[in-house]
């Protein structure tokens, strides 16, 4: 019998083996699934274009029927790759509100909630890689 996941699998371009491999992946490569969009001005304030969403962050919805709206991150549920917003609810049958689950490919960051030390630690990181990568650009470009 085939392994349900397989660590050699690179690419496809058929829909129903990308779904396979996102939904038997383990979890330590689902949490990277949960990566989205900065704004520009974050982008530059650390040095990062993606980062992992976190409980408490400020995003903006991009698509689908609730584009253009903002509110925090209630909830992350890794195994669905999903978020939940906190104003962003549909009313059940019973009249009851439930949030809608949201990919992180459909949100962009706005405000990051940097009380998280261990998020602190590795937008330092990135930061200082950045800066040490940029200045051997700079001396390869001078010499042209």
């Amino acid at each position: 019998m085939k392994a349900r996941y397989s660590t050699a699998w690179k690419s496809s371009t058929k829909p129903n083996k990308q779904r396979k491999y996102a939904h038997n992946a383990p979890l330590h490569i689902k949490n990277k699934f949960l990566s989205c969009s900065i704004t520009k001005s974050l982008k530059n304030e650390h040095n990062t274009k993606h980062i992992r969403v976190k409980t408490k962050d400020t995003v903006k919805i991009l698509r689908g029927e609730h584009k253009g709206k903002t509110g925090e991150i209630t909830k992350v549920n890794i195994k669905d790759a999903t978020v939940h917003i906190k104003d962003i609810t549909r009313k059940k049958v019973n009249g009851q509100d439930a949030h809608i689950p949201i990919k992180p490919s459909n949100i962009q960051i706005i405000e990051l909630d940097l009380k998280d030390e261990k998020r602190l630690k590795t937008l330092r990181k990135k930061k200082q890689k950045k800066e040490t990568i940029e200045p051997k650009k700079e001396k390869t470009e001078t010499k042209k």
